[in-house]
């Protein structure tokens, strides 16, 4: 029985900074009703790889959840969803501000059928302002949040787009903590229910700010500004292989210096220490990066651990399931899938002792469960189909 046991969600959300949110929520044991339009419903099942129909970008935002598709243009089907509505705990929609007021489920409109629910808008720039009606996409986010500046290559000058959606998953882990929060101050009576607005270009200055914004918080003058803890982040090359290594303190410079099989640069006065390091930074990155071109991936690895240095070799995805730690900690959990056939995907991350998560299911299929689910609020499908209400 997970935390989340007896809460139900309806998710309205499509692509993924709703649909992911809501999985969480599914994982954590809640029941989640994905509320789908007829045709082929959630973009997401269109687009990328895919197998007899279901792609892998929608099951890994959309498991543990149920099918509903239903005709919100429909009187019955508006019918259907404010019955489903009367029950629930939590909405979670991501459309541009004004969509669901238009289908006569926004905020206001839902707290009639039910004060208690927890109503989640997510947008891109939120609901007012110059920006609020503008289309966005992860990508935009990134560019506007600043996120991409961060990216800039210290060489070109030229800004790097993340190559994940960030955006969107940052978005998506900020509103499942509001909902949690906001079904947690209902349970203990300091609220009712209420309407959480988030906007993605929000969730993703609020992401960055805490490195990324250490030197751009000081507004005085007289601040002593140095670069940010990531800003010289890079790729170690080494002779068959690329790494990444981190060495802050003294003992990890000399420890990362014999790594490499050069203890002597470690002994050259110009990096003896941190602020000669410092003030020889370019020398210091051309004899490290020399040392490092000379050395095997094999020695990297077994000296790094030797020496207690804290480094990585780049994993790809291919050799993420037989790391022997990410074995160990069993992040990966395959399964057959009812149309994809074998799958592998990550377990929840966070473990609670006495109240575990859990997949409970696969990413349903359009219309999977949706006479189950009228049928349990008291309609009868035949009826639903004749008006055109379900297919």
């Amino acid at each position: 029985m997970g935390p989340l046991d007896g809460v139900r969600v309806v998710d309205f959300s499509v692509m993924i900074s709703g649909p992911l949110a809501a999985m969480m929520l599914a994982d954590q044991g809640a029941d989640v009703i994905k509320v789908e339009t007829p045709g082929f419903g959630d973009m997401m099942r269109l687009l990328g790889s895919s197998k007899n129909g279901m792609t892998g970008i929608y099951a890994n935002n959309n498991r543990s959840k149920r099918s509903l598709v239903v005709d919100l243009k429909n009187d019955d089907g508006r019918r259907v969803v404010e019955r489903l509505l009367e029950d629930a705990d939590v909405v979670i929609q991501n459309f541009r501000p004004g969509a669901m007021d238009r289908l006569g489920l926004g905020y206001d409109d839902v707290r009639r059928i039910n004060p208690e629910l927890i109503y989640t808008s997510i947008s891109g720039y939120g609901s007012t302002g110059p920006y609020s009606g503008r289309r966005v996409y992860d990508n935009v986010i990134q560019a506007a949040s600043g996120l991409a500046s961060v990216q800039t290559d210290p060489e070109t000058g030229e800004p790097t787009m993340f190559r994940t959606l960030l955006c969107d998953k940052a978005t998506a882990y900020t509103a499942a903590q509001a909902i949690t929060a906001a079904l947690f101050a209902r349970a203990t009576g300091k609220a009712a229910g209420q309407h959480i607005e988030l906007a993605m270009i929000d969730a993703a200055i609020a992401f960055m700010w805490p490195d990324s914004g250490m030197d751009a918080m000081f507004l005085d003058d007289d601040a002593s500004r140095r670069p940010t803890l990531a800003a010289n982040y890079s790729v170690t090359r080494l002779a068959d292989g690329f790494a990444s290594a981190g060495a802050v303190t003294d003992a990890e410079f000399v420890a990362l210096c014999a790594t490499y099989g050069r203890p002597d640069i470690a002994e050259d006065p110009r990096f003896a220490d941190a602020v000669s390091r410092m003030a020889n930074v370019e020398d210091m990155t051309a004899v490290v990066a020399a040392a490092a071109a000379e050395c095997s991936l094999a020695d990297f690895l077994e000296r790094s651990s030797e020496y207690d240095v804290p480094a990585s070799k780049i994993n790809t995805l291919d050799d993420l399931p037989t790391d022997p730690q990410i074995v160990n900690n069993e992040v990966f959990v395959e399964s057959d899938h009812p149309q994809a056939g074998r799958i592998r995907e990550p377990r929840p991350a966070a473990r609670f002792e006495t109240t575990p998560q859990a997949i409970s299911g696969p990413a349903p299929a359009h219309d999977e469960h949706t006479v189950d689910i009228v049928s349990e609020l008291g309609f009868d499908p035949e009826e639903l189909r004749a008006s055109g209400a379900i297919s």
